[in-house]
């Protein structure tokens, strides 16, 4: 029998309410990771209020006491390191390579945002009286609620608590609900790390109940989400209606362009890893390729044998590229998606044969030529490993179909030409940009987030995570 999650609650493992559903492995649906309780407004009612209770030390703590708690937690994640790794691929289906780099990640952002506590919290300002000594400073905003996806498991978690807490606020997490396990293990490291009782707090359960209890919370100060843009427009409206601070990051239909000057082998590669890597089953997972109608037959070949190179196969494969999705429907739906699309399909979209895939969630990866760009495959994020190709015939046409699409997350141009490549980067409407390389990532220092509906506008990491995550006073000392 599994082990029925406990939420991590002011310092302590804690039973949350409600009836339990079973977490399942992608890979191997007969293995049932953990048993995570629906929770209920009570348990979310618990952490904020256990977060409010550690807030003043927290906040009051000096700026390189707090950094020295993140530092020491990202020891501890290092010293876990492929434990972590190996219940990320169980958990969740991510190809155990990009696991184990996500845990280093994690390390990484907590070192950055070490440093962060120690910069400098505000600025001098001329005055414009005589004798006025003017200046800002920046100060938490309180408890701060954060709702994370289950397809980075530990990184996203990491990087909206890592910032808040170098800033001096205190969090309360609710994990997706097919990652609740991850969260807990998280929860494990920032215990063996030292972090003060109440400082990080997780609650496992339900989105619909746990989630809304906390955005509705009136001692939560601030939201900061990852997930559907259908999820994050209700967020949005219910932290407005309070008059609170949140950032949503939302959806991608994410675009490779490929011109007939590009070095095609280099972008055959890069759209292909881009596409089909862990399912597609990443926010900037490139979705549609748009390719100068001179090269389409070159380039799409090139597709599919780079496409054809990537393994899929079963968490327990160390080759294991594309591995499986995180569960029955949305296999069922990536199937769906593909019946209803219309166009030429060039590769993919069935179900592996192999007697190793017979309990897991797998589809072969697919390319579709022809799609209707109006279509929802050309549309909708689907979340999988699916990727809808398209012709223009110049510059100016492929940057109308890229921006034909309701997000602007994350774009890439393949080519030679520096002019076409300053162009471009004026043109698309995307807040990820990339020149010759990959649509997925980012370094944990750069800001990240998108336009249009893939985001609220304000961004995450690096420096605007301080700006999300404080707020400025003006301060006039006259003497």
């Amino acid at each position: 029998m599994a082990n029925l999650l406990r939420s991590y609650v002011g310092g302590a493992f804690i039973a949350t309410a409600g009836d339990p559903f079973d977490d399942l492995n992608p890979s191997d649906a007969d293995d049932i990771v953990a048993r995570v309780p629906a929770g209920n407004a009570d348990d979310a009612a618990a952490a904020v209020r256990a977060a409010a209770q550690a807030l003043p030390a927290w906040r009051d703590l000096p700026g390189p006491a707090r950094a020295e708690h993140l530092h020491r937690w990202g020891e501890v994640i290092g010293s876990r390191a492929e434990e972590l790794a190996q219940a990320m691929a169980r958990e969740v289906g991510k190809p155990l390579g990009e696991a184990r780099g996500e845990v280093a990640r994690c390390s990484v952002i907590l070192r950055y945002y070490a440093g962060e506590a120690v910069r400098a919290i505000g600025e001098v300002v001329p005055a414009q009286a005589a004798g006025v000594l003017q200046f800002t400073l920046r100060d938490p905003l309180g408890v701060v609620a954060l709702i994370t996806p289950w397809n980075f498991p530990l990184a996203i978690p990491l990087w909206k608590a890592a910032p808040a807490l170098a800033f001096g606020n205190t969090v309360v997490l609710k994990p997706a609900e097919q990652s609740s396990h991850l969260a807990i293990l998280l929860a494990e490291t920032a215990e063996a790390a030292g972090l003060p009782a109440g400082a990080f707090n997780v609650v496992a359960g339900a989105g619909g109940t746990v989630g809304d209890a906390l955005i509705r919370h009136p001692d939560v100060r601030a939201v900061s989400f990852t997930g559907s843009t259908t999820v994050g427009a209700r967020v949005a409206q219910v932290c407005a209606e309070r008059n609170v601070r949140y950032q949503t990051e939302m959806g991608g239909k994410n675009v490779a362009i490929v011109l007939a000057d590009a070095d095609l082998d280099l972008a055959a590669r890069l759209t292909a890893a881009g596409a089909m890597r862990y399912a597609g089953q990443k926010c900037t997972a490139t979705s549609r390729v748009v390719v100068a109608r001179s090269v389409e037959d070159r380039f799409l070949a090139k597709l599919g044998a780079q496409v054809n190179a990537l393994s899929l196969g079963p968490v327990t494969d160390a080759a294991s590229a594309v591995g499986p999705l995180i569960s029955s429907d949305a296999r069922d739906r990536v199937r769906a998606a593909l019946a209803a699309a219309g166009g030429e399909r060039l590769a993919g979209g069935d179900a592996p044969s192999d007697a190793r895939f017979a309990r897991g969630f797998f589809v072969t990866p697919a390319i579709v030529r022809g799609v209707d760009p109006d279509a929802a495959l050309a549309q909708d994020e689907l979340f999988g490993p699916v990727l809808a190709s398209f012709t223009a015939a110049d510059l100016d046409e492929a940057v109308a179909l890229a921006n034909r699409s309701r997000y602007g997350l994350s774009a890439t141009l393949f080519t030679r030409d520096l002019p076409s490549a300053l162009a471009y980067i004026r043109r698309i409407h995307a807040g990820l940009v990339r020149v010759n390389g990959d649509t997925t990532g980012v370094d944990p220092h750069a800001p990240f987030g998108g336009m249009k509906a893939s985001s609220s506008g304000s961004r995450e990491q690096g420096s605007a995570a301080r700006e999300f995550y404080t707020e400025i006073r003006t301060v006039q000392v006259v003497g």
